[in-house]
């Protein structure tokens, strides 16, 4: 009698939610699913370095402070992993969230601190900006 194979389990989500990347920020990233929060567009955009995703980290940048074009073919940062520490709304159109994220580029580990701050522009929650966060 033959075995059943068994299924591969779906990968979990880089940004370190106990989700698989298909029921958290993949609907968001293929645009299915709008970001319920400026937490949630974070993440996703975390997700979106971890799979290079350039199409999203600049279609998620607020229009004012979005680059000309943003090339990470390049760039061999591998990331390994996301903490949030903090995320305060200031009202229903402005959002700050803090967070660490760790990453390794050419052999030697790194950590970014990071205060990021979200604007809704159009309804959604878009990235504006952020400032290195030592503190973190």
């Amino acid at each position: 009698m033959k075995r059943k194979p068994t299924p591969t389990p779906a990968p979990d989500c880089p940004c370190g939610s106990t989700l698989p990347l298909m029921q958290c920020c993949q609907p968001i990233l293929n645009g299915q699913q709008a970001a319920p929060t400026a937490e949630a567009l974070m993440r996703s955009r975390y997700t979106a370095y971890v799979l290079k995703d350039v199409h999203w980290l600049l279609a998620s940048w607020h229009s004012r402070t979005r680059p000309a074009e943003l090339d990470l073919a390049a760039d061999d940062s591998r990331w390994l992993g996301l903490t949030v520490h903090e995320h305060q709304q200031q009202d229903a159109d402005h959002a700050t969230v803090r967070f660490t994220a760790r990453y390794k580029v050419g052999g030697r580990a790194w950590r970014l601190h990071e205060r990021s701050r979200f604007e809704r522009e159009a309804g959604l929650w878009v990235y504006v900006d952020g400032e290195q966060d030592p503190a973190a």
